[in-house]
């Protein structure tokens, strides 16, 4: 049996470090996953608030998300052809 001790002193360690990674992913995960959820929900209640209101929900009130907006196309080079 005093054979096994040094084996189990240098894993023991190891698995010790692996259980703590594992619960501090697992922690990030869960808490990134909340946010989220969190986020989604301000973003529908404040949607909801000024779509009562009338107002466009968009963050320029133009009634469009920044996102899905495109620069406009500029066509300064003369026509080939």
């Amino acid at each position: 049996m005093s054979a096994v001790w040094p084996y189990l002193a240098a894993i023991v360690p190891t698995i010790l470090v692996a259980i703590l990674f594992y619960f501090l992913i697992r922690s990030m995960l869960e808490g990134d996953r909340r946010e989220r959820l969190a986020q989604s929900q301000y973003e529908a209640a404040q949607a909801r608030r000024h779509a009562a209101r009338g107002e466009p929900s968009g963050k320029d009130g133009s009634g469009e998300s920044g996102e899905d907006r495109r620069p406009a196309q500029q066509e300064d080079s003369p026509e080939q052809g």
